[in-house]
């Protein structure tokens, strides 16, 4: 057996392609990517968002996020508009075609659930809750400052 396949860090990072591959097959007829999704879903179901607000929900920085935004602008996904009372806020808002893929995408949800092998929607909500749990340790752990490895003791000399 592979040593990747005893370690956490692996088998989430190999879920995760599993995931995002699934998502790509799903998405491609209409041209979209994962993480265009991702907005498009969050603004279906949350409403308009700021792009900070955005940026904070699906945990993408203003680099990643603003290119994006931008071809999805593009596509008539999405529409930034600024805010007239102060313009440095950005909200973003559905397009046409965004609101017209709604009803269109509707069955992705429950073919990426039933992919997961999952026996019903408690363990998925179970899984879902460790994961955020693990997300949130792993943020904290990333946040603090770095501990210096326990000290190992000098091997015994050769007898």
């Amino acid at each position: 057996m592979p040593v990747t396949d005893e370690m956490v860090c692996f088998s989430l990072y190999a879920a995760t392609r599993a995931t995002t591959q699934a998502y790509r097959a799903l998405l491609e007829p209409w041209g979209l990517t994962y993480p265009q999704y991702l907005v498009l879903v969050t603004l279906w179901v949350e409403g308009d968002q700021t792009v900070s607000s955005l940026g904070d929900h699906l945990q993408l920085d203003s680099g990643t996020l603003s290119p994006l935004l931008k071809r999805m602008e593009q596509g008539d996904l999405v529409r930034r508009e600024r805010r007239s009372d102060d313009e440095r806020v950005v909200t973003v808002t559905t397009g046409e075609r965004g609101r017209s893929l709604r009803a269109e995408l509707a069955h992705v949800p429950a073919r990426v659930a039933a992919g997961t092998g999952l026996p019903d929607k408690q363990s998925a909500a179970d899984l879902i809750a460790t994961l955020q749990r693990l997300t949130e340790t792993m943020h904290r752990a990333a946040a603090s400052p770095a501990q210096p490895a326990p000290a190992q003791p000098a091997p015994a000399p050769p007898a």
